[in-house]
């Protein structure tokens, strides 16, 4: 079974994250099947944008700890949003954990209803947000994300508006993005894709610096025993060993 629906409209291919049963979590199938299915797009001259979005009340739940992504390929992912030649828009109506907060940050626009949440829940199960920092960092208020890295406290879609993670939000996110997508539209493709180059050279700037220290430290990270208490923890619904 797919986990990636793909529809058509007017030149905009929607690219939907389809595991809800999993919370969407980024699992090595799921990594891989989002890849492909942007290369398509990324290829198909009848597709002047990308809109990403999910089913279920989750956008993605961050790293699918039965099933994870190797680090490798989850920076693969990540650059590949940034350097798709098409617009991608993220459409959320759900919570984002994680390392989904990593593929907000990696497109060019984003957009959540009101009752969207967000957390950094990385520190919670003895890990960092490292490979998901390569677009999080350039995009970000540093200082908030100081706050959010660090505590994995939850917050809503207006403050991660004003931190900069998402472009807007509104009561009705189709709503909110329907003046986005009919200037995408109206846009003539090679120069949005010119038009993106420009935008994302700092964003790839890191990545060309910093990719092979942050997967480095991301695998360690995830074989230390911190992780391991971490992680059984979560799946065993309770607090780990280091919660005073």
């Amino acid at each position: 079974m797919s986990l990636i629906a793909r529809t058509r409209d007017r030149g905009v291919e929607t690219l939907t994250l389809d595991a809800p049963e999993r919370r969407n979590a980024l699992s090595a199938a799921l990594v891989g099947e989002l890849a492909d299915a942007l290369a398509v797009a990324g290829r198909d001259p009848g597709v002047r944008a990308v809109v990403l979005t999910h089913t279920g009340t989750t956008f993605s739940a961050g790293a699918d700890l039965r099933d994870p992504p190797a680090p490798d390929a989850l920076v693969g992912l990540l650059r590949q949003l940034v350097e798709l030649p098409r617009p991608v828009v993220a459409r959320v109506t759900g919570h984002v954990r994680a390392g989904g907060l990593g593929l907000l940050a990696a497109c060019d626009i984003t957009a959540a209803s009101h009752d969207a949440t967000f957390a950094f829940t990385e520190v919670r199960i003895g890990v960092a947000p490292a490979v998901i920092s390569l677009p999080l960092l350039p995009r970000t208020d540093p200082r908030a994300l100081a706050r959010y890295y660090l505590t994995g406290e939850r917050f809503d879609a207006a403050e991660a508006a004003r931190i900069g993670l998402l472009t807007a939000s509104g009561a009705d996110v189709d709503a909110v993005l329907a003046p986005v997508l009919d200037g995408l539209r109206r846009s003539a493709p090679e120069a949005l894709a010119a038009t993106k180059r420009l935008l994302t050279a700092r964003v790839l700037e890191t990545f060309d610096r910093d990719a092979a220290a942050l997967t480095a430290l991301s695998a360690g990270l995830f074989a230390s025993d911190h992780a391991r208490e971490g992680m059984t923890a979560f799946l065993e619904r309770r607090d780990p060993t280091w919660v005073v």
